[in-house]
């Protein structure tokens, strides 16, 4: 896989309109440290349990009861890998290996938007396990259409022991409730959240936001979709900022990244799937003040690509029926809220109810940084604090980042924890008098 990373670089890019560098990050190494790491963990987790062991009792005065156990790992039996249309390597890889690192055979259904990358996976798969000496069938494809799906059947077919599924919310609770055959690993969706208390820059802190909501056009699951300032302003480099220049700076920001046709058709890469633009219409009718429209932005290599600015909508704390919703894509609602404490309360009702795989907190006093890292790890939601410069909320990296908590309604798994793995076989043991003949 490593080394045909290029290769799918472009098919990640071609399938879901990421920007190449993107793609190509996301897509190949990135992906292949979150493979990596859940074989560090099944590997773990399979050798917590030793191999063998001698266990002696005394049952009487002068009698030893002694017996030699063995304890086998047993695979739980077919996994099924159902991919998403945004990220279908970097979702996929940790349950693909994970499976196969604990003895499952593995079917990968990708999304009928994306089907190339997972579609090299497989044969990629296939031709390293006939090369070593396994049947090739642990890894196979099956591939359908937006027309005619086959999610449904595949999830509740009664030979498929495992599902791991990203995507949407609706189909995730779906297979959670349908597929009792299975056990099921989850990453669906949820909404996002900034809190704007108090920075030292505001033009350092505007910056990393606006690259943070033009990503990808907003399509990463981890994308922030609401900004909660308090109505009567900020403190910024210790002066007082109103509501209105803080919104106007995070416009300012995103008109100056995206003012460049180039630069910005390469962030916001293109949009996937025609509902998100629709969704862009949706936000824009259904209310709130447009403090910045979505715009096409042109992109010169490819003319054609589906290319859209974030739109930023300006709403009360009231108007919940607006921002207490996912609205996946390039939208933004920025929230006035009565204070800081508001804020925070808001952002993690909406973790609890909706469910959220990142906040983020911009604050210059340690007592709010306290009381925001408990109110969003009692909701279930990874917290980053004042991140500025080249790194973003949107970023996750393996080996030290939990990437969704399972904590809250965006999933009930882990990328990637022992959790992840150890439900994905079964330890069964068989034990024999001392002496007597014994398995080999």
């Amino acid at each position: 896989l490593n080394q045909r990373s290029f290769e799918m670089a472009f098919a990640v890019m071609h399938t879901t309109g990421q920007g190449f560098m993107m793609a190509f990050q996301a897509g190949g190494p990135h992906a292949q440290d979150r493979g990596l790491e859940a074989v560090a963990y099944a590997a773990e987790a399979m050798r917590s349990c030793p191999s063998t062991a001698r266990w002696e009792k005394r049952v009487g005065k002068e009698e030893t009861v002694t017996l030699d156990k063995r304890y086998r790992i047993v695979p739980r039996g077919v996994g099924a890998v159902i991919g998403c249309s945004t990220f279908p390597t970097w979702n996929s890889y940790p349950a693909l290996f994970a499976d196969l690192a604990t003895g499952n055979a593995v079917v990968v259904k990708p999304h009928p938007g994306a089907i190339l990358p997972l579609a090299l996976t497989v044969e990629i798969a296939r031709d390293v396990l006939r090369s070593e000496g396994f049947d090739p069938n642990l890894v196979t494809l099956a591939p359908d259409t937006a027309d005619a799906p086959m999610t449904k059947s595949l999830a509740t077919n009664p030979a498929i022991r495992i599902i791991d599924y990203t995507g949407g919310s609706d189909f995730g609770t779906w297979i959670e409730k349908n597929a009792t055959q299975a056990v099921v690993f989850t990453e669906k969706a949820g909404v996002n959240s900034i809190v704007l208390d108090s920075v030292d820059d505001l033009r350092a802190v505007t910056g990393n936001i606006a690259f943070s909501l033009s990503l990808y056009s907003g399509q990463m699951c981890t994308t922030s979709q609401n900004i909660f300032i308090p109505r009567d302003g900020i403190t910024a480099g210790g002066e007082r900022v109103s509501f209105d220049e803080a919104a106007g700076a995070i416009v300012k920001a995103l008109d100056w990244l995206l003012g460049d046709s180039a630069r910005g058709a390469e962030i916001l890469g293109a949009i996937q799937n025609e509902a998100t633009v629709a969704r862009i219409e949706q936000a824009k009718a259904d209310g709130g003040t447009v403090l910045r429209p979505s715009t096409p932005v042109a992109n010169t290599t490819f003319p054609d690509a589906r290319v859209h600015s974030p739109l930023v909508l300006r709403v009360d704390a009231a108007d919940e029926r607006l921002y207490m919703r996912e609205m996946f894509g390039p939208i933004v609602y920025v929230v006035a809220t009565d204070d800081t404490t508001q804020s925070i309360d808001l952002a993690t009702r909406i973790a609890r109810e909706q469910g959220a795989i990142t906040a983020s907190l911009y604050a210059t006093d340690p007592a709010v940084i306290e009381a925001a890292e408990e109110a969003t790890a009692e909701a279930g939601v990874p917290l980053s604090c004042n991140l500025t410069g080249s790194i973003w909320v949107n970023q996750s990296a393996a080996f030290s980042d939990y990437h969704v908590s399972g904590g809250n309604p965006a999933g009930n798994a882990t990328l990637c924890d022992l959790a992840f793995v150890a439900n994905r076989f079964r330890v069964v043991q068989s034990r024999i008098p001392v002496g007597q003949p014994a398995a080999v």
